[in-house]
């Protein structure tokens, strides 16, 4: 009798040990078939436009977030802002890209702003430059044609080579803002269609001068202080350095599916972290 009992027991222990292995399967399998079914819900395509400023940190996010969702492609292409505003608006691209505020009579289009990033614009000009900082009132001079040679600011007897970004750049647009105080630029400017075409002009002219997103930077050029501020993430947070824009996606009305869904990612502290090794500041 006693052996009877104790191999009822063994049984119902035996048992229960074979519920939980069960369970556990069958949780698993449920939590494969949930991603599965996440996964397969977050499928097509999204066009990401606008801002060269803003695109290299576009194609890693982007990249992250379809090695999460292998259903999902992300188009992302550059333009600049304005081109991206215009995409955005026209209903062309999901997701426009600007890195610089809007203006009011594109406020006005319908567009929902998302702040994904902050960037300081870098005044850069060659490695061997003796100058190191700038006020802004000269630097607003050398971009309007009234100091054209480094002397007059300490440096060698040399001309200015002003390089400058295209019309429609978010980065000129922010620079404009910022530093022109409504005054026009002058057009003996070199002009350069990207970042990195201003920052590769800039690394091999010593006469040069240039404006980049702080991200950009590297050793190949030297930023210059402003008003003996240093372009650094901890004085654009601060407020000190002056010449500092957002990072922007911008959506016609309030994003929806795949789109909110990709954006939501870029707020994510996934995606902030990302942000933050490509060189730019987080927003959160």
């Amino acid at each position: 009798m006693e052996y009877v009992k104790r191999r009822r027991l063994t049984s119902f222990v035996l048992l229960g040990f074979l519920l939980v292995i069960a369970g556990l399967v069958a949780g698993c399998g449920q939590q494969e078939v949930a991603d599965k079914t996440e996964n397969k819900q977050l499928s097509g395509t999204i066009t990401v436009a606008g801002s060269t400023s803003v695109q290299p940190f576009s194609d890693v996010l982007a990249e992250e977030f379809i090695k999460n969702h292998p259903g999902v492609q992300i188009d992302v292409q550059g333009g600049g802002s304005s081109q991206g505003i215009q995409a955005t608006v026209s209903g062309a691209a999901d997701i426009g890209a600007s890195s610089r505020e809007l203006k009011p009579e594109e406020k006005s289009q319908g567009l929902v702003e998302t702040t994904i990033a902050l960037d300081g614009i870098a005044i850069i000009v060659h490695p061997s430059n003796s100058v190191s900082d700038i006020t802004v009132e000269d630097l607003r001079n050398i971009y309007l044609g009234n100091i054209k040679n480094w002397k007059e600011l300490g440096g060698k007897d040399s001309p200015i080579t002003v390089v400058c970004r295209e019309a429609g750049s978010g980065t000129r647009g922010a620079f404009e803002e910022l530093i022109m105080n409504k005054e026009n630029i002058s057009n003996q400017v070199v002009i350069q269609p990207s970042t990195g075409a201003v920052k590769t002009t800039v690394a091999g002219d010593e006469k040069a001068i240039g404006f980049v997103s702080m991200a950009s930077v590297d050793k190949d050029v030297k930023t210059l202080k402003i008003d003996g501020v240093e372009a650094s993430v901890a004085n654009v947070k601060n407020g000190s350095y002056k010449i500092s824009r957002p990072f922007l996606y911008l959506t016609k009305g309030e994003a929806q599916g795949l789109t909110q869904a990709f954006i939501d990612f870029v707020l994510s502290d996934e995606g902030q972290a990302l942000v933050q090794e490509e060189g730019a500041i987080t927003v959160k």
